[in-house]
């Protein structure tokens, strides 16, 4: 209701400015209204309306990052903000009654988008949680009989430092390589694992260059050798079908914000039949059948269960809507640039995640230029280094050529009139950038630049 009434002031603010009408924001940008005033808690007819003043926001193209919110989601999580604030645990009154039947039915949600059964779902804080809960959890439960692991060079930041800080405890982890195409050799794989394998562990589509593991033939292999197999879906999960027991897989790990849920929550998927045992990272009440103590967040477990149910109804629609904008903006960008080069491969490849590398471009330049659309040069979590992704690096990608690549995300709320502008602004500044630069001049005028012995002064 507070929320609802804020919104109305502002926008009656607007509507009562004196002066001419503003223009309508330059094609490209958003128009946000910023309430700078400080509210009273109580709605009044004689309180002074807030200074309102209009921000232009860039477009929105960096949904590996995070999503937003869809409405229904928010619609479905309200009433438990404001009305039905009962502890779930809380088993002596009506307040805990309805927000643990609340809480079970977003379980029964994400558990229906995965082929799971509702008590395999496990509710954490996101899915950086709920892959150490997969990979420590795992590893340390079995560690008297088995202290191996395997996973890829190419596996988000939280996966592969958690491998890390198993290694210092004793374990050994073995670093799958990845071909030219970001997709990992089977047969690698196969000869990996030992009689003291506990996990294995590869994404299911990767968060920089949206390739997609063979999930199913993984789970295959590490089911044929008895190792259980952890596949972090965070960026698969509600965007292309994924069944537990067809693929096989033990464990998985879930985000809410990146399937237009809300923030601060996510779930891993713990097989049952047969069970799988993990060594619980932290101690409590002994919420989640003892696999992650806390207080459950009614809202946000709310908010999950509805961004997957949204997603299992919608998933057919949103892929053939975001293949269709991919598709529009690689041959666009394609046909009106040379020397662009898409990461990872075209076929194995989740359409929404768009990873190009602009040649004898600087990608911070180019991110710097085109400031009023919201891209990244790769993975949010590791975007404050100026290094390389190491992800580039593992697919065999030039040096030069992963400084110069740049990610774009197309989700279900993009436009064809955002693509069509995100496009026209990047040819235009790589053409620019490029006509600044004294190696593209030596390039056309056919000077091969690895033949070049460079000499430091």
């Amino acid at each position: 209701m507070l929320l609802r009434t804020a919104w109305r002031r502002a926008a009656a603010a607007v509507r009562a400015a004196p002066g001419p009408r503003s223009e309508a924001p330059a094609r490209g940008l958003r128009l946000r209204v910023v309430d700078n005033a400080p509210q009273s808690a109580v709605p009044s007819d004689t309180a002074t309306a807030p200074e309102v003043e209009s921000v232009l926001r860039p477009l929105y193209m960096d949904v590996q990052a995070t999503t937003p919110l869809d409405p229904r989601v928010l619609d479905a999580m309200l009433p438990y903000l404001v009305n039905y604030y009962g502890n779930p645990h809380s088993r002596t009154h009506a307040y805990g009654w309805e927000s643990e039947a609340a809480m079970e039915r977003a379980r029964q949600q994400v558990a229906s988008l995965i082929g799971a059964d509702p008590r395999e779902i496990i509710f954490t804080s996101g899915a950086t949680e709920s892959n150490n809960i997969a990979v420590k959890g795992v590893a340390r439960f079995y560690r008297s009989r088995k202290k191996h692991l395997i996973t890829t060079q190419t596996e988000h930041k939280c996966v592969l430092d958690s491998c890390r800080s198993l290694e210092a405890e004793g374990f050994q982890v073995t670093y799958l390589p990845v071909k030219k195409s970001g997709i990992i050799d089977l047969k690698e794989l196969e000869a990996a694992i030992q009689p003291d394998t506990s996990l294995v562990s590869v994404m299911t589509v990767n968060n920089e260059i949206g390739v997609k593991q063979p999930i199913a033939e993984i789970g295959q292999i590490c089911s044929s050798r008895r190792v259980y197999f952890h596949t972090d879906a965070a960026q698969a999960v509600g965007k292309i079908p994924l069944d537990v027991n067809d693929m096989k897989i033990d464990l998985m790990s879930i985000s809410g914000h990146k399937i237009y849920g809300p923030k601060g929550v996510g779930a891993i998927y713990i097989r049952r039949r047969p069970r799988v045992r993990v060594e619980a990272l932290q101690s409590g009440g002994g919420q989640e059948r003892g696999m992650r103590s806390g207080t459950v967040p009614t809202p946000l477990v709310v908010g999950l269960g509805a961004a997957c149910e949204v997603a299992q109804q919608e998933m057919e629609y949103d892929h053939k809507w975001i293949s269709k904008l991919a598709e529009r903006l690689t041959k666009k960008i394609m046909n009106s640039l040379p020397d662009v080069v898409m990461n990872g491969d075209p076929e194995h490849h989740y359409p929404g995640c768009i990873n190009l590398s602009f040649a004898y471009v600087e990608g911070e330049s180019l991110l710097m230029a085109l400031k009023d659309v919201a891209l990244s040069s790769g993975s949010a979590c590791t975007s404050a280094s100026l290094e390389p992704s190491y992800v580039l690096r593992a697919i065999g990608t030039d040096e030069d050529l992963a400084h110069s690549s740049i990610r774009f995300g197309i989700g279900r709320f993009t436009t064809e009139e955002e693509v069509d502008y995100t496009v026209e602004k990047c040819i235009h500044h790589v053409k620019r950038l490029r006509e600044m630069s004294p190696l593209w001049e030596m390039v056309q005028d056919g000077i091969d630049l690895k033949s070049i012995k460079w000499t430091q002064h």
